[in-house]
């Protein structure tokens, strides 16, 4: 397989939940954000904010509101990428655009309220300029992890970040230094085969389902609390219907009732 000084930082950068205490340096961090900046967006709009944390009251509060992990308090620097469509729709009421599609309705122009769509094209934005700082950061010694349970609690961290409409919490990123006896242990990925598909998608027989999740089964443990019979069952129960997860799909079908595309 191919391999460079890129491609090396990306197969070999796991997440980082323990950080030595030396800080993210002003320099390290700006050339951070400036490659978050630099992330591929849509129509160069640049949909999203970046917030950045060093308040420890501040730390300590989102490491209990994202579904208490001590470790988000410990952590230098935060990064909070938030999906934004405020700036542009600010931008635009303050050029009269609301009356400018009124003058020309006859062309089929409505000011409407950012969409469904607008906010899953924001998160896109926001997204890839986290992962852009991801890497930036990794190539530069510091470590990262992803919380993405920041979307959890909508109405506390839209009050806690003063968060005005169509502004929504996609990504929290914990930076810091690894530690010098750091070790990494990088975890498997699924086999390619079964995750890249040619031309179209391919449904996955039972067959290539049983080999597909063949590690994760062995981590099933008959003992487990849930009184799960497998670790389809068990995974379930412990990740994707848990209480995180149904706090997670509230807060954002609260967020969507602004994402409504209501006329303006």
């Amino acid at each position: 397989m191919l391999n460079n000084e890129v491609l090396n930082t990306l197969n070999t950068r796991t997440s980082l939940r323990t950080y030595d205490p030396d800080p993210v340096t002003d320099a390290e961090l700006e050339a951070i954000l400036h490659a978050a900046m630099r992330a591929p967006t849509a129509g160069g709009q640049m949909l999203y904010s970046i917030i950045v944390i060093h308040d420890p009251e501040t730390k300590e509060k989102l490491s209990k509101s994202c579904d208490n992990q001590p470790f988000i308090a410990k952590a230098p620097v935060l990064l909070l990428f938030a999906a934004d469509q405020h700036k542009w729709f600010d931008f635009y009421q303050k050029n009269q655009v609301k009356e400018f599609c009124q003058a020309h309705a006859d062309k089929g122009y409505s000011f409407e309220a950012p969409q469904e769509s607008d906010l899953l094209l924001a998160c896109e934005d926001a997204m890839i300029a986290a992962q852009n700082a991801v890497i930036a950061a990794e190539s530069l010694g510091i470590g990262s992890c992803y919380i993405g349970d920041i979307i959890e609690n909508y109405e506390y961290h839209q009050k806690l970040f003063e968060l005005p409409r169509y502004v929504f919490p996609v990504a929290l990123l914990c930076l810091g230094h690894y530690k010098p006896d750091h070790k990494k242990v990088i975890r498997r990925r699924f086999d390619p085969k079964f995750v890249v598909f040619e031309e179209k998608y391919r449904q996955l027989t039972d067959a290539e389902y049983n080999e597909m999740f063949a590690e994760e089964n062995k981590g099933y443990r008959p003992d487990n609390p849930y009184g799960a019979e497998n670790f389809a069952q068990m995974f379930y129960a412990r990740k994707t219907g848990a209480a995180f997860s149904k706090e997670m799909a509230r807060s954002v079908r609260v967020a969507l009732k602004e994402w409504d595309g209501r006329k303006l």
